[in-house]
């Protein structure tokens, strides 16, 4: 069953280039987005830092800390510009060194072990070429899984996916259990979600098409998140299960710095190093070889730590 929280948000006005209508949109989303975590918070608010990128564009970098529910979150925005170093431009499979990239990525970490890690992101690139294409994704990275919880977050991305292309979800869940996953511990990073890069216009898709179904992927990701912390900010817990927290927040932070390409595209393309960090949790901690004892709820969330879990049924494929 869909939530009922508030799911519209104006979609960008007319712009000169289909460029700048996406970067409108994307400014417009963040707004959005900032308000509907406000609002569950019930106490944080976002603070806002404008930057200039060195060779063209900037972005808004907003961060929430010691709010109720999230001890440290970040909704930022980007709309840069410039030409890579040949080495970036390899690195990136850029096929041509002169770029433009707008997106909103998104990071929240909540005080409460009870409460899931989450994070999103949407993004458009152009390169000099004029070959264009998006990007995005969204997972939640529970302290303890739910399994509940967590079939009811892939049946409401499932759902938003159906309505855009029958298979993406199989499609982008599949690739999400791949990216999201540390191959130096064997696991993934939490229970998953879609991921999908590259969706290049005119091969897989008109720009509309694809622009709506991004639009789509950041509305799904702003009311489920938002009902999930509603939902478990009051639950209780234990300084044990806070000791845990900080142990799979770690393993986040072992992923951004080792694994996510937008880190490391923000690092070669000379991105503003506070923003790309922004996604990094206030405290973590690392344990020599520690191992949940057996029988333990820690131990269970290990167990649903894997590839391929059928969360919701694959959707049919029309006749």
């Amino acid at each position: 069953m869909s939530v009922s929280e508030p799911t519209f948000f104006p979609t960008a006005s007319a712009a000169p280039t289909f460029r700048h209508s996406v970067e409108a949109w994307m400014r417009q989303f963040q707004d959005w987005l900032c308000q509907q975590i406000e609002a569950a918070d019930g106490l944080g608010q976002f603070q806002e830092d404008a930057w200039q990128h060195h060779s063209g564009g900037g972005g808004r970098s907003r961060v929430l800390t010691n709010g109720h529910v999230i001890e440290k979150g970040g909704v930022n925005f980007s709309a840069v510009e410039g030409t890579m170093s040949e080495q970036a431009a390899r690195v990136l499979l850029m096929p041509n060194p002169q770029y433009f990239a707008t997106g909103v990525s998104v990071v929240q970490h909540p005080r409460s072990p009870r409460v899931p890690i989450s994070h999103m992101n949407v993004r458009y690139f152009e390169a000099g070429n004029g070959e264009a294409w998006f990007g995005g994704g969204l997972d939640l990275t529970p302290i303890y899984v739910d399994e509940a919880q967590a079939r009811w977050f892939h049946e409401q991305i499932a759902e938003v996916c159906a309505q855009h292309d029958a298979m993406y979800y199989t499609r982008f869940k599949e690739w999400a259990d791949e990216y999201f996953f540390l191959p130096h511990r064997q696991e993934t990073r939490g229970v998953g979600g879609i991921f999908f890069d590259r969706l290049t216009v005119g091969k897989d898709g008109d720009r509309d098409s694809l622009f709506a179904f991004v639009r789509a992927v950041g509305e799904v990701y702003g009311r489920t998140y938002t009902h999930l912390m509603r939902q478990n900010a009051t639950l209780p817990f234990t300084e044990r299960e806070k000791q845990w927290q900080l142990v799979r927040r770690g393993r986040y932070a072992e992923f951004n710095l080792a694994i996510d390409r937008g880190t490391r595209f923000g690092l070669e393309t000379g991105g503003r190093t506070e923003s790309i960090l922004m996604s990094l949790p206030p405290q973590a901690e690392w344990h020599y070889n520690l191992q949940p004892e057996p029988g333990s709820p820690e131990a269970a969330t290990q167990q649903w730590l894997r590839k391929g879990i059928d969360w919701v049924p694959a959707p049919s494929v029309p006749s």
